[in-house]
């Protein structure tokens, strides 16, 4: 509770920062006669993200070059975020590319991303996600937040990789699991009668190299981008979670545009969406050579196997949360 308390805070002295150093970050900002779109990102200027991002901004300024000038804040230098979601409501950002598990604070709906095998696959996934009447009513459930869904990007499956092979679900009892701050993480893990630790994605590293956890949960990417390839010995493809990115905006900052500049926008976002899962795709090919040149072994187990042991985790929290339903019932008609 401390910590949440203070990331106002925080958030404010972080503007204060970049106004002192002449980089204001304030949504909408008129500068020689343009309106500043401020974009904040936690990814590396390498990511998949950042592509799509570049390409919405490249888009948006060809064509609304007289009236906006979208600036993109790589690496995290916003702050977290949950940092740069907060000051999305602050109107001090005007967008904001985060994770969908990050928005689960926000509204129960993007817990259906964290349910382990919702999804039959990732072709599965992307189907679903191109699904206007699924992505609408992800988009506006945050609205009342003040934060509204533009847009979507790939975030790759979710398998565990350790030290140790992991075949059966057996394999995983009594583990240390790490997991994002998330309840259907932490109920997924406690259906594998495995102990879920909450650790930062930048502390994956260290934790399992130190064996302060057994197992982490990340796509192919993580095993070279974050070397976690040189602490674990075995990738297994359970595919128990398909997770998402969010692009998102305010209500305001869309109602504020014309109508015309609003149809611009909605095919930057689209045009972000497309780059991004492309370079997402090539980079993922890309990872697992390099993750098998590190030496790491892949393993195929029975995924039915792991799916039996999480349905009843699955099937409760849709029971419990009816802000899940629908959106399951779009996705069980997808898979019939």
């Amino acid at each position: 509770m401390k910590k949440k308390s203070i990331l106002p805070i925080l958030g404010m002295i972080m503007i204060v920062a970049l106004i002192a150093v002449g980089c204001s970050i304030r949504a909408n900002t008129e500068v020689e006669s343009k309106k500043i779109v401020s974009v904040a990102t936690v990814q590396p200027v390498h990511h998949p993200i950042n592509q799509g991002l570049s390409a919405f901004e490249a888009y948006i300024e060809k064509h609304l070059s007289d009236k906006f000038e979208v600036r993109v804040y790589t690496d995290g230098v916003i702050g977290s975020n949950s940092e740069a979601l907060e000051l999305l409501q602050l109107g001090s950002l005007d967008m904001v590319a985060t994770s969908g598990s990050d928005l689960e604070a926000y509204a129960n709906e993007y817990k259906i991303f964290s349910l382990p095998y919702v999804f039959e696959d990732e072709e599965n996934f992307r189907e679903v996600m191109k699904k206007e009447e699924f992505n609408q009513l992800i988009y506006d459930s945050t609205v009342d937040k003040g934060i509204q869904g533009v847009g979507w990007f790939a975030n790759g499956v979710n398998n565990f990789y350790s030290k140790k092979k992991i075949e059966t679900p057996a394999d995983l009892r009594g583990l240390k699991i790490r997991v994002q701050p998330s309840e259907a993480n932490v109920r997924m893990v406690n259906g594998f009668n495995a102990a879920a630790t909450v650790l930062a994605y930048g502390e994956i590293y260290t934790a399992m190299q130190s064996n302060v956890i057994d197992v982490a949960s990340n796509p192919e990417m993580a095993l070279v981008d974050m070397k976690h390839g040189e602490v674990a010995n075995y990738y297994s493809r359970t595919e128990h979670q398909i997770f998402t990115d969010m692009f998102v905006t305010t209500p305001s900052f869309m109602e504020n545009l014309s109508g015309e500049e609003e149809e611009i926008f909605e095919e930057g976002f689209k045009l972000s969406t497309q780059v991004a899962n492309n370079a997402w795709d090539a980079r993922i090919e890309e990872a697992i050579i390099e993750a098998e040149d590190m030496g790491l072994e892949f393993v195929t187990p029975d995924k039915s196997l792991f799916e039996e042991v999480q349905a009843p985790v699955r099937e409760k929290m849709l029971q419990e949360y009816s802000e899940l339903q629908p959106l399951y019932e779009i996705i069980r008609e997808s898979q019939e």
